[in-house]
């Protein structure tokens, strides 16, 4: 939730993207003329699709409403796993709630975030938006499902946060109708300002822009020139980055544990030609499930990595811990199903909305070894 707390939300934006919607549609009208048949105007229901951002102004809010006691539920189904049963959060994520206090809500000024020897930085105590924490958990949330949440739940789940807080009581539901009372109550919500005016609308700053482009006229460089290198004493600061990247894809990233210029990050091998090709060695057999693209449709590698623990262990440890257990593949299938927690440590694993025929082939490839693919 943090990226949106220091910068506009999506529908502070809303104006500066209708701006270059009309550009793009005076563009299209152009290229409809000179390439006919390519592209068509976006229909309603996909113009709808993506126009769900919630303003600071509450400007764009469904109607709705969720009670404390309903967020409680969804929250230890679908949120807790990652957040913690109190918004403590686990050993990867920061904790959402927390740091707040009863004069805080009076004030709207969260003082412990002057106070240097208080530990963290909570979510509740830096957000100045109630409609932030909408938005954000409308658009996102739960990470491995975002946008599967009804309306009325992300109200739910927004008034159980709230509630953890201090914020609002046990016995209450937040709806369309009492938000921006609600808004009132909020901790930090006097640590914002709209000054600078880059956010459209009313009430969200009137002054002049706080940023000024000036157009090169004289002695303007005609082509320009991006560049980076890794210095040397920096190369494995942070590990080897052919291990950090995705395995899907033409980026490999370049294998840091090696002297720069050496090694597989070089350069990629030229495709073959038609001529080597003819003359190659007779064909491969049939390739099996695509597990790469497993893996990378189900968000797997999020959380895990092929020989290295991440969030979780290693497909190459798990393979290990079942190897030759004749019930593995049921046993690695259902947990890979129904998520659990435990047997790796602390951080739970939550329940994976993945077919069933996903599931057996994951499980059986890591119970036969899980082999690099």
């Amino acid at each position: 939730m943090f990226s949106f707390l220091d910068r506009p939300t999506a529908g502070a934006l809303r104006s500066a993207f209708v701006a270059v919607g009309l550009l793009a549609g005076a563009a299209a009208s152009v290229s409809a003329q000179v390439l006919p048949g390519l592209g068509r105007p976006a229909t309603p229901k996909e113009i709808a699709a993506w126009d769900i951002d919630v303003r600071p102004d509450f400007k764009g809010l469904p109607k709705g409403a969720g009670t404390v006691a309903q967020g409680q539920d969804i929250w230890e189904a679908k949120c807790a796993s990652c957040h913690g049963v109190f918004g403590e959060s686990n050993e990867v994520f920061s904790p959402l709630i927390g740091g707040t206090t009863a004069k805080d809500i009076e004030t709207g000024r969260v003082a412990r975030l002057t106070d240097e020897s208080f530990p963290g930085r909570t979510t509740l105590m830096k957000v100045a938006t109630v409609s932030t924490l909408w938005d954000y958990i409308n658009r996102a949330m739960p990470w491995n499902a975002p946008k599967s949440l009804k309306v009325d739940e992300v109200y739910a789940v927004t008034a159980f946060m709230l509630n953890l807080g201090g914020i609002v009581p046990d016995p209450f539901t937040l709806s369309d109708e009492n938000i921006r009372d609600v808004q009132n109550r909020l901790p930090n919500r006097k640590g914002m300002s709209t000054d600078h005016a880059l956010w459209p609308g009313k009430g969200l700053g009137t002054g002049r822009l706080d940023v000024k482009a000036v157009a090169c006229m004289s002695n303007c460089t005609t082509e320009p020139s991006v560049a980076s290198f890794l210095p040397d004493h920096a190369r494995n600061a942070h590990g080897n980055l052919a291990e950090q990247n995705r395995l899907v894809g033409a980026q490999r990233g370049a294998d840091t544990t090696r002297p720069a210029g050496t090694g597989p990050d070089t350069k990629l091998p030229a495709p073959p030609t038609r001529a080597t090709a003819q003359s190659a060695a007779p064909a491969a057999p049939a390739a099996g499930p695509d597990i790469n693209g497993l893996l990378a449709k189900n968000t797997c590698m999020a959380c895990h990595a092929m020989d290295r623990k991440l969030v979780g262990p290693s497909f190459k440890d798990v393979a290990a811990k079942y190897a030759g257990k004749p019930e593995a593949m049921a046993y690695l299938a259902q947990r890979i199903k129904n998520g659990g927690a435990g047997v790796w440590g602390q951080i739970p694993m939550p329940a994976q909305g993945i077919s069933a025929q996903d599931t057996q082939t994951l499980a059986q490839w890591i119970a036969l070894g899980a082999k690099k693919p």
